[in-house]
């Protein structure tokens, strides 16, 4: 080999990747051959992997984090979010090239995940405690028309199972937003703080709890749409368009007066990102 060679891990992006590749060098009169291998001592694998190592690359995120953290007293919302967010993709960037995943990958994943609690402690304060009980199926029969209520300031959990119920559970929903949860209306259909007939139970985030109560939780589409909330509301696995929506939440935040008007607008999002998922996942 006279111009020398491009390796990555054997995978079908990769591949695909490569294949992309030879085909402009073939094009360009050139020769690009595609050659898996494996290595054939301990030495020599672990030599390549070597190249592929992003240590450096987690170090500095988590610098840029620890500074967020000491600013973050100081911050506005959207400065705030803006910066983690940014600090979310590029680490989910790295991920993307980050073949050998090791503890620098998950030490990156749990700082995110404590900057995220950290931000919704200031920003979202009163976030319900996690219940330890079952999670009751329910007949959507008997939450129909009702009177649904939560905490007022709405963020990524409330706003996404506000969209749910009107979307599939209750189209002729009304909402109140809750000042102080004592002030909660007693026959209204408490959603997303400590005592309410729907919030965190165990690891599930309310929209979680939303779908396994009313067996929504075999679509697809919701399903992956539960991933996101549950990363943005309480942190764990990053999920891709995470910092986009964070992004346009914040944003719609600090243009709408009020909560109504802020689910209005951003039910269309929802709306959007559902369709999007069930059309990838074929549901």
């Amino acid at each position: 080999m006279r111009d020398g060679a491009y390796v990555l891990p054997t995978s079908e992006r990769a591949r695909s990747l490569f294949e992309a590749q030879a085909r402009e060098v073939q094009e360009a009169g050139g020769q690009g051959h595609l050659v898996s291998f494996d290595s054939n001592s301990t030495a020599q694998h672990e030599s390549l992997v070597a190249l592929f190592d992003r240590t450096k690359d987690y170090a500095e995120l988590l610098e840029r984090l620890k500074k967020w953290k000491k600013q973050l007293p100081k911050l506005t919302e959207p400065q705030s979010r803006q910066e983690l967010n940014s600090i979310a993709r590029e680490s989910a960037n790295v991920g993307e090239i980050d073949f050998f995943a090791g503890q620098s990958r998950e030490q990156m994943q749990g700082a995110l995940a404590d900057a995220e609690n950290a931000f919704n402690e200031k920003f979202s304060p009163d976030e319900p405690h996690a219940a330890q009980r079952a999670v009751a199926v329910r007949n959507r029969k008997d939450f129909s028309a009702r009177t649904w209520a939560t905490r007022k300031r709405l963020w990524i959990d409330r706003v996404a199972c506000a969209w749910l119920i009107k979307r599939f559970i209750d189209p002729d929903a009304r909402f109140v937003w809750l000042d102080h949860i004592k002030d909660c209306p007693r026959r209204a259909v408490g959603f997303d703080f400590d005592g309410a007939e729907f919030t965190h139970v165990g690891s599930k985030v309310t929209f979680e709890v939303l779908l396994a109560s009313f067996d929504l939780d075999t679509d697809s589409g919701l399903v992956r749409l539960a991933e996101l909330i549950h990363h943005l509301d309480v942190g764990g696995i990053p999920v891709a368009e995470g910092p986009g929506l964070a992004t346009i939440m914040a944003g719609a935040r600090s243009l709408q007066e009020n909560d109504d008007d802020l689910l209005k607008s951003m039910i269309p999002v929802f709306d959007a990102l559902y369709a999007g998922y069930a059309t990838k996942t074929g549901n």
